[in-house]
């Protein structure tokens, strides 16, 4: 699974630019605010959600306004997404050139990412770690995607109902609920066998400079549908359901200390999010054959020497395509020749 070609049109503060990377590592350089980020963060809309900042689709186009496009070439398939001028908040995706749905990329492309917001994942609520979860389960059940997209439909649904003042249609509350109950279970058992899966793995790793990570999750279980009907009241004082897998919390653990991750130092928290991602990049490719692409933002400056040098180790025996960006080449020294190099000048891609 890689790209072979990438074409950013008035995106961020890209105008043009067009990078045709080989498999493998792809290391973009270049000072800060150059565009390195801007052009990890079009790869990640290339799979369903909002991408790596989780900024609006009016943020993405150049100028703060008008359409953008991403489109890419990935083996025989070609892919886009983007939003027009006259709607700059409706995404658009197309595979082949056919108008698809946002949730229908996961079948073809699989992204995952770790950037330097993430680095408080542990200190942060529950939603972050919930959305890195999710990112995980989707390249392993590609219809995650789906189940999500339901789940919340009819939550907000939910929620708009109980807000309404006067005599609620009880029927549609209970059909939604029952919608909820369905798909958040689905949600539930895909979170909970990608958790067993990845934590099968990661305790079965040897010792290594990253730290190994025990995985469980938090919060969830009872009868959804019942939980939904008995708190209505209460969700609607709150405005919002106050249970189902919309609250699960995936807890992380350094199991050399035994010690929560919340706990850890901010190196071994950066340690333990690649000992995840590594492991689970292992896992999809076993699973599915393709392993997932990448986006690594910044990831060697806060790493030793040796742990870099690991770590690039690491993802050039594993395969697949790797996207890393950094300020500096030097940080980028232990990298093998195979691998693909540009440099981002001001939106310019050299």
């Amino acid at each position: 699974m890689a790209l072979a070609r990438l074409v950013l049109t008035d995106f961020r503060n890209h105008r043009d630019a067009l990078l045709a990377p080989r498999p493998g590592l792809v290391v973009l350089t270049g000072e800060n605010g150059a565009g390195k980020t801007n052009v990890l963060e079009a790869v990640s809309l290339l799979s369903p959600g909002r991408g790596l900042r989780g900024a609006s689709l009016s943020e993405m186009a150049r100028g703060g306004g008008g359409g953008f496009a991403v489109a890419a070439r990935l083996g025989d398939v070609e892919i886009g997404t983007g939003t027009e001028p006259r709607a700059p908040e409706r995404r658009q995706v197309r595979i082949n050139g056919a108008s698809a749905s946002a949730t229908s990329l996961s079948e073809w492309l699989s992204v995952l990412w770790l950037t330097p917001a993430m680095d408080r994942l542990f200190q942060e609520g529950a939603g972050g770690r919930r959305r890195f979860l999710d990112r995980l389960v989707l390249a392993l059940e590609p219809g995650h995607a789906v189940h999500a997209a339901r789940y919340e439909a009819a939550m907000r649904a939910r929620n708009k109902l109980l807000a309404e003042q006067g005599p609620r249609d009880e029927a549609w509350l209970s059909a939604l609920e029952a919608r909820m109950a369905e798909h958040g279970a689905a949600l539930a058992s895909a979170r909970a066998r990608a958790v067993d899966l990845l934590s099968a793995r990661l305790a079965s790793a040897p010792e290594g400079p990253f730290a190994r990570a025990g995985l469980a999750l938090e919060g969830g279980g009872g009868d959804l549908e019942i939980e939904l009907a008995r708190g209505r009241a209460r969700d609607a004082a709150a405005g919002r359901a106050l249970v189902g897998p919309h609250r699960t919390d995936l807890a992380v653990t350094h199991l050399a200390k035994s010690q929560p991750a919340g706990l850890c130092s901010t190196g071994e928290q950066k340690a333990l999010l690649l000992s995840i991602v590594l492991a689970h990049a292992d896992l999809v490719a076993e699973r599915s054959g393709r392993r997932p692409i990448l986006l690594l933002d910044e990831v060697a400056a806060h790493l030793d020497p040796r742990r870099r040098a690991a770590l690039f180790e690491r993802l050039e025996a594993g395969g697949g395509q790797v996207w890393m960006t950094g300020t500096e080449a030097a940080l980028f020294g232990e990298v093998g020749p195979a691998a693909t190099r540009f440099e981002v000048v001001d939106g310019a891609i050299l």
